[in-house]
């Protein structure tokens, strides 16, 4: 297995973003890899945003892994500050070999360095796999989700 660098994501690697964000029954559904244009405008403010850390897993040249990480300054626990990990998904052709937990791993420790106390992360209530992956790296599902769309 070669080697594997954890980066800032560029804007050339949206299209491979967007690919695994929509390579799953969820994914299929909301995403559209045809059209660009959103993913774009989105990347440009995120990527001004300093609590915003996009990042991609890439192995010999190839986005095989991303994840969102945000900072949030809080007041409450004693003005801590949080992270939370969004859009965390792996290609299909590296799932199964630890990468999920490695890119895990390296938000964790971005937390820790970015002073985070807590770290959360929610997962659709349909990915069995997914939660039970989360809780084998020690996330407690302690909390229940509200969602509104708006």
């Amino acid at each position: 297995m070669s080697d594997l660098e954890i980066r800032p994501a560029a804007p050339t690697d949206i299209p491979a973003i967007v690919a695994m964000l929509a390579d799953d029954p969820l994914g299929a559904q909301r995403e559209s890899p045809d059209d660009l244009t959103p993913y774009t405008t989105a990347f440009e403010r995120l990527s001004g945003d300093p609590n915003q850390h996009l990042a991609v897993a890439v192995r010999d040249g190839r986005v095989v892994g991303t994840l969102q990480l945000t900072i949030i300054p809080g007041l409450s626990r004693r003005g801590a500050t949080r992270s939370i990990i969004e859009g965390v998904r792996i290609h299909a052709d590296e799932r199964g070999g630890g990468l999920g937990t490695q890119l895990i791993e390296w938000a964790i420790a971005e937390s820790r360095r970015q002073d985070c106390r807590l770290v959360q992360l929610t997962s659709d209530a349909t990915r069995t796999d997914a939660r039970r992956f989360y809780e084998r790296l020690g996330f407690e599902a302690s909390h229940v989700g509200f969602k509104m769309a708006l």
